[in-house]
């Protein structure tokens, strides 16, 4: 937790859910307090373009977009198993459950 973070400091909306991430991943490695801060301050910090670490929960796909990412993980496997490295390095950072509904 960040020292002197109230919840009146954090911003509202979509950079709400951003800085509840960042809140929850920060390790002082991948997500530092400072990307926290950056998040906070966005009024400041949006003209800088500046960057931080994004680290969702959960990742939702549709059929459309979901099958073509599939696809595209086992080609770059294929690939490196062509090249003769290990596919098995081939991997979302992130668990991902894909529900593919046609009714959406």
């Amino acid at each position: 937790m960040i020292p002197g973070l109230t919840s009146s400091l954090t911003p509202s909306g979509y950079s709400s859910g951003v800085c509840h991430s960042q809140l929850r991943n920060c390790d002082n490695f991948q997500v530092t307090p400072n990307d926290v801060e950056k998040i906070i301050d966005w009024e400041n910090t949006s003209p800088k373009q500046v960057e931080i670490p994004f680290k969702p929960a959960r990742v939702l796909l549709q059929d459309f977009t979901g099958v073509p990412a599939v696809v595209d993980l086992a080609c770059m496997r294929d690939a490196m198993n062509k090249l003769g490295g290990d596919s098995k390095k081939i991997n979302p950072l992130v668990h991902v459950d894909l529900v593919i509904d046609h009714s959406v």
